[in-house]
């Protein structure tokens, strides 16, 4: 039953993470949940394991890690973008 909170918990930071950055996650819902998972392993690793703790996720670790990655998610979408020839 944990895996079904950190699905839920990762779903709503990233779409938090997105809405604050004002950038759109590729792949919806999924990409949501991606970057609220993985924002977690970043935010972790950067040793931004603070704050309140849902589903085995710090709050603001999470949001902080998704943020981060939906900035370079977008950069690099943005560089494949306008790379596009006519």
């Amino acid at each position: 039953m944990g895996w079904l909170w950190t699905i839920i918990v990762g779903g709503i930071l990233g779409w938090l993470a997105g809405l604050i950055v004002s950038k759109d996650i590729p792949f919806g819902i999924i990409g949501n949940i991606l970057a609220g998972i993985i924002g977690a392993s970043i935010g972790n690793a950067l040793g931004l394991d603070i704050g309140p703790t849902i589903g085995g996720m710090s709050v603001i670790g999470t949001l902080v890690g998704a943020i981060i990655l939906i900035l370079v998610v977008s950069f690099i979408f943005g560089m494949f973008k306008g790379n596009k020839r006519a």
